[in-house]
């Protein structure tokens, strides 16, 4: 499988940029390719008005590589989003590349087909780092990634997050965030993701190979 991170911290050797490694890590030891793209090198602009700024031919004007970029996020089969708390939501970077997807799922992008099938149904993983601990902090994020994962019908594997400021103290964090997030790489296409409401079938076993424990013994 492929796996892409997508590390929006404007900070090369930033915390945010550690833990995606550490995803891509785990994901290599168990057989994937990976590759990590920083946000900043790419992303130049936000999204401007696509009624008056479109080319000729319908492609967008910006001409700033997130074309190639995003046809690089269609061809992967993990996506990792890492990015810095600021302001109690994602970074900007971040939040532009998504905002940007708009020109090029419209009907006026002449590949826009094949941006429709390929956003969908990926798994995700995402990384939050941020300097305060309290842990409403992020609220703002998992609900975004939540609702991004719902709407463009990925799997959301997990959030990791870590508390840090200074470059490369997420590796003194003590709830040792940068070996959550090794580990979520490893279990990137194995982890099961689920959503039950009142009437979903299910029965019972989460981990397959064992058997439900109720009332004190075995089923």
């Amino acid at each position: 499988m492929k796996v892409l991170a997508l590390s929006s911290s404007p900070r090369k050797d930033g915390n945010s940029r550690l833990l995606a490694q550490a995803v891509l890590d785990g994901a290599t030891s168990m057989g994937h390719k990976v590759e990590l793209i920083d946000l900043a090198d790419v992303v130049k602009a936000p999204l401007g008005d696509c009624r008056t700024c479109r080319l000729a031919d319908g492609r967008c004007s910006i001409d700033d590589g997130y074309e190639e970029l995003l046809h690089t996020v269609l061809a992967a089969d993990a996506l990792v989003l890492a990015t810095p708390l600021y302001w109690y939501g994602v970074s900007g970077q971040l939040k532009i590349f998504l905002d940007r997807i708009f020109c090029h799922a419209g009907a006026e992008y002449p590949r826009h087909e094949e941006v429709e099938r390929g956003i969908l149904h990926k798994r995700l993983a995402v990384v939050v780092t941020s300097e305060e601990s309290y842990p409403g902090a992020s609220l703002g994020v998992t609900a975004h990634m939540q609702e991004l994962a719902r709407y463009l019908r990925h799997d959301l594997v997990g959030i990791v997050r870590g508390t840090a400021n200074s470059r490369g103290e997420i590796t003194r964090d003590p709830a040792k965030p940068v070996e959550q997030a090794h580990n979520l790489g490893t279990l990137l296409f194995e982890l099961p993701v689920t959503d039950y409401r009142m009437d979903t079938v299910r029965d019972g076993v989460v981990w397959q190979g064992g058997a439900p424990f109720i009332a004190g013994k075995a089923r």
